[in-house]
């Protein structure tokens, strides 16, 4: 099976946030997809962030991970997961954090730049030092639908969906048609 990445897979708002995205359906050991297990889909992300990132202008245009290096962007994928997750929670715990700088630390001690581009793993490791560099807690949340992390960049505060033409109609979608049905039923 083919995958493209699309906008929608970049809806955390952070380089970090979406390559921690990069498993869907995480906590569902029976549905649960890593994108990056397929070696074509972590080689095309580079590409794709260069499009839909919202850190494209930051990093300029990324180069992908040398094969060398995968093991440490994805010991940084988890990382950071685990890390933004408690942080969320209000459970935040210093050995996550210290987690997350190792994993953070192991990147940036390889090769930083490939073809006189940024790497990947760079660019995420350097997104994810800012983001436990400035917390935000209040901004980092997690989508109620598909359980993907992102950054509500809102004015108030107040969004609840990862990307709104994805999760929030389906969302949208679910409660009209259990509404429709419950009308059905009475």
């Amino acid at each position: 099976m083919t995958f493209t990445w699309t906008a929608h897979r970049f809806a955390g708002g952070a380089l970090a946030l979406d390559v921690a995205n990069s498993i869907v359906l995480r906590f569902d050991p029976e549905r649960r997809i890593d994108r990056f297990a397929d070696v074509a889909a972590l080689d095309s992300f580079a590409d794709a962030a260069n499009r839909f990132g919202a850190e494209n202008l930051r990093f300029g245009t990324l180069a992908p991970v040398a094969e060398e290096n995968r093991g440490r962007l994805l010991l940084l994928r988890e990382a950071t997961d685990r890390h933004f997750r408690a942080e969320i929670s209000d459970a935040g715990r210093p050995e996550l954090l210290a987690d997350l700088l190792e994993a953070i630390a192991g990147v940036l001690r390889g090769p930083k730049h490939q073809g006189g581009r940024l790497s990947l793993d760079t660019a995420t490791a350097r997104s994810a030092l800012t983001l436990a560099a400035n917390p935000e807690p209040d901004r980092l949340k997690i989508c109620p639908n598909c359980g993907w992390l992102f950054l509500d960049r809102s004015r108030n505060r107040s969004r609840t969906w990862c990307d709104m033409a994805v999760c929030g109609n389906r969302n949208k979608a679910k409660r009209h048609y259990h509404r429709n049905r419950e009308e059905a039923a009475s």
